[in-house]
């Protein structure tokens, strides 16, 4: 799944950091997601879906099927 994560980081001006620190997981986590080798849960996304203030699906593009 591919995300633009980093792109709504960057865009608050956020390092991994201070993402990682606002939604209580670690700056590896966030590593991971913006490279699509991790796929966060649901209750993540949804955490940062309002962190953003955008919908999940601004967040999270699904390549399936």
């Amino acid at each position: 799944m591919k995300n633009r994560l980093r792109e709504l980081r960057e865009w608050k001006g956020l390092t991994q950091e201070d993402l990682a620190r606002a939604l209580g997981v670690t700056r590896q986590t966030i590593i991971a997601i913006e490279k699509g080798k991790y796929n966060p849960s649901l209750e993540l996304a949804f955490k940062m879906a309002r962190f953003f203030n955008v919908k999940i699906e601004d967040i999270f593009i699904y390549e399936g099927e």
